[in-house]
């Protein structure tokens, strides 16, 4: 079991779970979020993604718990500026840049704030939560197109990031995860005709990805996973 993690976005939804899910065990949990503290269970930092020197400064105090797991877990499908797009004719650039920015450029801020200690720690597990329909082979459906972009970016980042970390610490294991449909309020919008049994729990979600985790070795990093640990095409 993981005695120390850390939760970037943790303050709802999948994150909020996985802290309660490792707090519950007796882990160290520290959580990292724009959203205030929503009680003292655990150590939680505040970063109103803004400054940098502040994101920096909230990131080296979480590291001072020493984590040996670490989760991304920032992300947006939606919201009042646009929904998925269906069609190329509803495509939108300030959208796209909104969701590239949400995406991909705020985990890539910490995920080079964390490079330094990545390379450091022995063992470390970096799980950072993807989506499947960021896989361009598993593509079949089309539409989405901001939210499938930036999230085949966010794979080819870990991708990088796991190949540079590599040559310091071949004993890293950095990943991007799909995490399946949850009950959350990014799902909300698109619950009602999924098949029955698909939608999980913020807290089921939190027990599958925490069994990925444990189960995560160096020999996977790089790779894009099924919320089951399963590896999916890129």
């Amino acid at each position: 079991m993981s005695a120390s993690v850390l939760v970037i976005g943790g303050g709802s939804g999948i994150g909020l779970a996985l802290a309660h899910h490792y707090y519950a065990l007796g882990a160290t949990v520290s959580v990292i979020s724009r959203q205030p503290a929503a009680g003292q269970q655990w150590y939680w930092y505040q970063d109103e993604l803004q400054q940098h020197a502040i994101t920096e400064q909230l990131l080296q105090q979480a590291l001072q718990q020493q984590p040996d797991t670490i989760f991304i877990c920032n992300g947006v499908l939606h919201d009042a500026q646009a929904a998925p797009e269906k069609t190329i004719r509803q495509f939108d650039t300030e959208v796209l840049l909104s969701r590239v920015t949400s995406n991909v450029a705020v985990p890539a801020r910490y995920l080079q704030l964390l490079f330094n200690y990545l390379c450091k720690t022995p063992n470390i597990k970096l799980l950072v939560l993807s989506a499947k329909v960021g896989s361009i082979t598993d593509n079949a459906l089309g539409g989405w197109y901001s939210y499938r972009i930036s999230k085949a970016a966010l794979n080819m980042l870990v991708k990088n990031l796991s190949i540079e970390v590599s040559r310091l610490n071949k004993s890293a294991a950095i990943v991007s995860v799909h995490p399946g449909t949850t009950d959350t309020a990014l799902s909300m919008p698109f619950q009602a005709n999924l098949p029955q049994g698909q939608l999980q729990s913020a807290a089921s979600t939190a027990l599958r990805l925490a069994h990925v985790a444990a189960g995560l070795q160096p020999a996977a990093s790089g790779c894009l996973l099924n919320w089951d640990g399963s590896i999916l095409p890129y």
